[in-house]
């Protein structure tokens, strides 16, 4: 019975080698040589390498993009700024907003800061300012000054230059001249203003809806007559404007990983003075998924731009359209891009790396082959006198 049984396991096994799609030759019948041994090291390091490489693929992080509908459109729109304007102080500058619904949003200063700088780009304190002035008298803190013909229920006291212009602009009238208002003088407006010693860096946010409109940042104060968006351009001719400037920051939402704004650290150089600079931007919503499932909401634009010379004398006939600073348009698209970032599987990695060693022995066996048998036909010819 033993004998039945050995002999059946033997025929199993013999059966079962068959199979065997890795035969071996016997230790006594192989050669190893240099460069086999060469080609094995260069081999191992090669499998090394890419098996770093597919071990940094597997952990890092893959995105996927999709394009679908955007259904967030009764969302408001957030835009970040951060514009350094290096030759407009910032009592020349206004910025405002509208959109083709009709809202409007003039001199906005509520999450916008118009930040004043001397030439080294250090913020003016206010004891810098008062420095400027003409006046070294303590005023009474009670005190209510002329607001020059301007006064109204809202504007019963102008104690500062700004209130003088708010009350103007509240008139909808235009102030020919600050020369000749003693809180523009007390404060060194007029000063300012002609020396163009100082820059301004308008930095904050701009929260409008989610249509499309525009916005811009320019000179003269702004308010709305007689159902339109005007600027006081008037006692503006007396002065160069320089609207050279550089935009640190311009972006549509929050930042997310990404993300690439085009108008990022731009710097635009006026050749020429009272220069319209122009941005038309295309938007493109943007859902974007993180690898722990946190949904962030933000845009992608493009930019297109140009510009045109604005006389200011024109303009203020009716002339000439347009006026000078930097106006920003914004379209919507309807279609949103979706990113979700994800891991890769632990199959995919397990068989790129059976893939990496794989092919390079495969091929380090061909390389070896290829060599060892060229060397053998080699040194044959040599032995029958074949090669001289």
């Amino acid at each position: 019975m033993a004998s039945v049984s050995s002999g059946t396991s033997g025929s199993l096994f013999g059966s079962l080698r068959k199979f065997d799609a890795y035969p071996k030759t016997m230790e006594d019948f192989r050669i190893k040589t240099c460069g086999g041994a060469t080609i094995t090291i260069v081999s191992a390091v090669i499998m090394g390498i890419l098996f770093v490489a597919e071990l940094q693929f597997f952990l890092g992080v893959s995105i996927k993009e999709k394009l679908l509908m955007d259904t967030t459109r009764s969302e408001l729109l957030d835009i970040y700024l951060n514009v350094t304007f290096w030759h407009l102080p910032c009592d020349y500058i206004s910025v405002d907003a509208m959109d083709v619904s009709g809202g409007q949003q003039v001199d906005v200063d509520h999450d916008i800061k118009k930040i004043r700088q001397s030439t080294d780009g250090k913020e003016i304190d206010v004891e810098q300012l008062k420095e400027l002035g003409n006046s070294t008298e303590t005023l009474d803190p009670n005190r209510c000054e002329s607001c020059y013909g301007a006064e109204s229920e809202q504007h019963k006291c102008c104690n500062t230059c700004d209130d003088v212009r708010n009350a103007y602009r509240y008139k909808g009238w235009g102030l020919e001249s600050i020369a000749s208002i003693e809180q523009c003088k007390r404060e060194g407006v007029v000063k300012i203003m002609a020396d163009q010693k100082e820059q301004c860096n308008v930095v904050g946010t701009l929260r409008v809806s989610k249509v499309s409109g525009n916005f811009h940042i320019s000179p003269g104060k702004s308010f709305e007559g007689h159902n339109s968006h005007v600027h006081d351009l008037k006692f503006m001719h007396k002065f160069p404007l320089n609207l050279t400037h550089t935009i640190h920051r311009m972006s549509y939402g929050q930042f997310v990983p990404t993300q690439v704004n085009p108008l990022d650290n731009h710097t635009f150089v006026a050749g020429e003075l009272n220069i319209m600079k122009q941005y038309y931007t295309q938007i493109v919503p943007m859902r974007y998924q993180n690898i722990n499932e946190t949904v962030l909401l933000s845009n992608q634009y493009s930019v297109t731009h140009h510009h045109k010379v604005i006389d200011l004398e024109k303009a203020a006939r009716g002339e000439m359209s347009g006026l000078p600073g930097m106006f920003v348009t914004y379209e919507i698209s309807p279609l949103m891009v979706e990113i979700t970032e994800h891991r890769r599987s632990f199959t995919h990695f397990l068989t790129g790396v059976c893939a990496i060693v794989g092919g390079v022995f495969t091929v380090a066996g061909i390389v070896d082959s290829f060599i060892y048998n060229s060397y053998r036909a080699f040194q044959k010819k040599l032995e029958l006198g074949k090669v001289s």
